[in-house]
């Protein structure tokens, strides 16, 4: 995965927040990486809609 992809959410692992559950199966953009949990990679998605929140990688899935 690299920044400026097309990625769609493709499950969601622990969270529960719902302005993150409406965005499974939504598409958006790779914007930049993280670290997250100290050890694990996130990786910040922006949706058409403004809003921008991170995933682990199996969470999404590159498309087109």
């Amino acid at each position: 995965m690299e920044i400026g992809q097309k990625v769609r959410v493709r499950r969601l692992r622990d969270r529960t927040s719902q302005e993150v559950v409406k965005r499974l199966g939504k598409t958006g953009i790779i914007r930049e990486f993280r670290v997250v949990d100290g050890s694990g990679l996130g990786i910040v998605v922006k949706f058409d809609d403004n809003f921008t929140t991170w995933f682990f990688e199996d969470e999404l899935e590159v498309i087109g």
